[in-house]
């Protein structure tokens, strides 16, 4: 899971991914498009859909990191499962 920044809105769950040296901007699962930085991501969505409403300052929606050092481990080892018991 990479970095990223979420604000619910009526219409979904609105989103700012990170992905490599770009950013997606996505509703929902639906990529709607993709930046060189997350300014031009934030300005897009707020272009493209104003009636949701979102934060306007980037630092009013909800950043989530990296995953937790747990979840991260079982994404590389998905396979030790089925040895378990």
């Amino acid at each position: 899971m990479p970095a990223q920044y979420v604000a619910p809105s009526k219409f979904g769950l609105f989103r700012i991914v990170r992905h490599g040296r770009r950013w997606r901007s996505l509703l929902g699962d639906c990529e709607l498009a993709r930046h060189d930085d997350v300014a031009a991501a934030l300005a897009y969505l707020h272009a493209s859909c104003p009636r949701a409403r979102l934060p306007a300052a980037l630092e009013h929606w909800r950043y989530l990191g990296e995953p937790p050092a747990r979840l991260a481990q079982v994404g590389v080892n998905d396979d030790d499962w089925l040895l378990a018991g």
